[in-house]
């Protein structure tokens, strides 16, 4: 009698690497923009020294293991960190809402080493809130979380960096095509698209002869790409607003979440009752 074999199932094919297509002069542009702008404040390295001060915090705080004890003060300190999640966070980041949502990121966090499941887990994390324009920033607040608290395996995947709902982010500003404001553009948001990114402004980087700390040159000159883009959106009103020339790197600031914590520890993150939250040990 012959023995009967039972099938082996089949793997899914791995997904299918996404084709960028950038323009190298629009990222010239941003790289040159990048270093002219930070001349009169300390240099580009003086970003990328905050940068790591950042990196620092958020891998300390939410290292293996330590999720699950981290405390609600510290918590509340990282968020001052993430611009589009500090204004809209504060009803859960009171003690006892904070409870579950501690849980919830160390769901998000667990098994952080694998990045197979990465979509699967952020779309987990964001069904545990309402499918609703007011809890956009979960998404922002998932990926901030991955991204810092291990920034080698988790690129930047906030919605700034690519929304194709919107067709807005780094990613249009950097398209290689014409009319990129009036057709959309046909990449998926997902893990491997926002690795795919990084690894060309990684390379783009090291022609432009940087090859250190290069993580955090990609978020540095992103962000720099997406300020050019706010600025021109609101230019013409701000020249007209105010006589003082506006601070180059303002919005670079911002996007990072580096203007999150004042000298005096106010705070950018409100609290439920709109306040600014406070922070005594900055």
């Amino acid at each position: 009698m012959l023995a009967m074999r039972v099938p082996r199932p089949i793997a899914p094919p791995p997904a299918t690497r996404p084709r960028l297509d950038l323009s190298g002069r629009r990222l010239v542009q941003a790289f040159e923009a990048l270093v002219a702008n930070t001349e009169d404040s300390g240099g580009v390295e003086r970003y990328i020294d905050a940068l790591k001060v950042k990196s620092e915090l958020f891998v300390r705080a939410l290292a293996a293991g330590r999720v699950r004890d981290v405390p609600l003060g510290d918590f509340r300190a990282l968020c001052a960190w993430m611009p589009t999640v500090r204004r809209r966070i504060g009803a859960h980041v009171e003690p006892e809402p904070f409870t579950r949502l501690r849980m919830l990121v160390e769901g998000l966090l667990d098994d952080r080493g694998g990045t197979a499941d990465t979509d699967a887990r952020i779309e987990r994390f964001c069904a545990a809130f309402p499918a609703d324009r007011a809890h956009r920033w979960v998404r922002d607040l998932a990926a901030e979380l991955l991204h810092h608290a291990d920034p080698e395996r988790y690129p930047a995947m906030t919605r700034w960096t690519w929304d194709p709902g919107t067709n807005t982010g780094v990613l249009r500003e950097i398209w290689h095509g014409e009319d990129v404001d009036h057709r959309p553009i046909e990449v998926p948001d997902r893990y491997e698209t926002f690795v795919v990114l990084r690894e060309e402004l990684a390379q783009f980087l090291a022609g432009q002869g940087v090859f250190r700390d290069v993580l955090f040159y990609v978020d540095l000159l992103a962000a720099r790409v997406y300020a050019d883009y706010i600025q021109e959106q609101g230019g013409s009103y701000l020249r007209a607003d105010f006589s003082n020339p506006e601070d180059p790197m303002v919005h670079v600031r911002r996007l990072l979440g580096l203007d999150g914590i004042a000298e005096d520890g106010r705070t950018r993150l409100k609290a439920a009752d709109g306040t600014a939250v406070v922070i005594e040990d900055k």
